[in-house]
């Protein structure tokens, strides 16, 4: 069964730490070894695995992706959120964790974030336990 994650985001860009969330999830779903499947349906929005310790490795991300992917860059995509659809593209809209004994199979430092690029806005993340 898919769950969904809601997230409310605040500004244009920003990275927000959904792990307990989607491990909550993982811990409702029973399955005791498998893979979670995380993925948002959203174009200019992304999922990313990272440092959860130093809320500065996010902030490094956004400012070196606004860098290389400005907003205004002169694009042919008239409602001014192609920078959005090109970082959602290059950071992917889903990732899959293995879970094992229940629990994301995450490294000390790793979490699960949500990443927006077009906001502020509501958003949703699905999330899938599949036993295997």
């Amino acid at each position: 069964m898919v769950k969904q994650v809601l997230v409310k985001t605040k500004s244009k860009t920003e990275i927000l730490d959904i792990t307990q969330s989607v491990q909550r999830i993982v811990g409702e779903s029973s399955v005791r070894s498998g893979i979670c499947h995380i993925y948002v349906p959203h174009t200019t929005s992304a999922i990313m695995i990272n440092e959860n310790t130093d809320p500065n490795v996010g902030r490094d991300i956004l400012k070196e992706l606004n860098k290389v992917i400005p907003f205004d860059d002169n694009y042919g995509h008239t409602e001014g959120n192609s920078a959005a659809h090109i970082k959602s593209s290059v950071i992917g809209v889903s990732k899959a964790v293995i879970v094992e004994e229940g629990r994301l199979m995450l490294g000390t430092w790793q979490a699960v974030f949500f990443c927006e690029f077009d906001g502020p806005r509501e958003r949703r993340v699905y999330v899938k336990v599949v036993a295997g």
